[in-house]
């Protein structure tokens, strides 16, 4: 599962370059570091467009183009990979919209209720994580605006997550991203088929865990300090995960 995630780079340029994408000029002016980020929040996706790679705005929770609100959009920010290719609310997307999401890293928690402690699952040295996901585009017809809305697909946990839950969002590696947003024009259901390859666990090296503030807990929070070191729930027995 993936239910909070960051992106924290400073700079949208540096962030575009990594990618090797390009960001439409109207866009611009809505990035900014991200310390917590919460269902339906609005993000960033990377998506094939004119053979190119581009870097766009969109909200997390897929709504799909029939569905009459964007009350559901909460209930779809993860797509289960075993399932999405054949499920009604997915498999449009699969075959025709696939895409990247761009993250730094994940939360997960240990602890009861009353004593939630998060986990942020990060790349051991500051690498970007790419999460597979899959995109679409809803009309609001009381504004007669489109909104793009995303999932991020889930696989089995590896040995660096199992410990704290079973499910992760799958990260593709870097080198098969372009594989991934291919759509081509002909034999579309028999490509995605084949790409389903890719939605596998990432190796156990892709990951380290560290216990992080509490802040993390309510989504009020999204600032430099949801990723302070916690030291006293590594104290306590909080699994910090090499």
């Amino acid at each position: 599962m993936c239910g909070r995630f960051t992106l924290t780079r400073g700079d949208l340029d540096e962030l575009a370059s990594e990618l090797d994408a390009v960001v439409e000029p109207e866009y611009r002016a809505l990035y900014r570091p991200r310390f917590n980020i919460a269902p339906t929040d609005p993000h960033w996706i990377v998506r094939a467009r004119h053979e190119a790679r581009e870097l766009t705005p969109a909200r997390w929770g897929l709504v799909n183009s029939w569905a009459p609100d964007m009350k559901g959009a909460a209930r779809q920010i993860n797509a289960r990979s075993e399932t999405a290719p054949t499920s009604r609310a997915f498999r449009d997307a699969f075959g025709e919209r696939r895409c990247v999401v761009p993250a730094d890293g994940f939360f997960e928690w240990t602890g009861t209720k009353q004593a939630r402690k998060p986990l942020w699952f990060h790349s051991p040295h500051g690498d970007l994580l790419l999460f597979a996901g899959l995109y679409e585009s809803w009309l609001d017809k009381s504004t007669s605006e489109w909104v793009r809305t995303f999932t991020i697909l889930t696989t089995s946990a590896n040995k660096t997550v199992e410990p704290v839950h079973d499910r992760m969002p799958v990260i593709l590696p870097r080198d098969r991203i372009d594989e991934w947003l291919h759509v081509p024009a002909q034999g579309r259901e028999q490509y995605a088929q084949e790409v389903r390859r890719l939605l596998v666990p990432a190796d156990e090296s892709v990951l380290v865990a560290t216990p992080v503030s509490p802040r993390v807990n309510s989504v009020q929070n999204d600032d430099p300090a949801c990723l302070e070191p916690d030291l006293d729930g590594e104290a306590a027995g909080t699994p910090r995960l090499l």
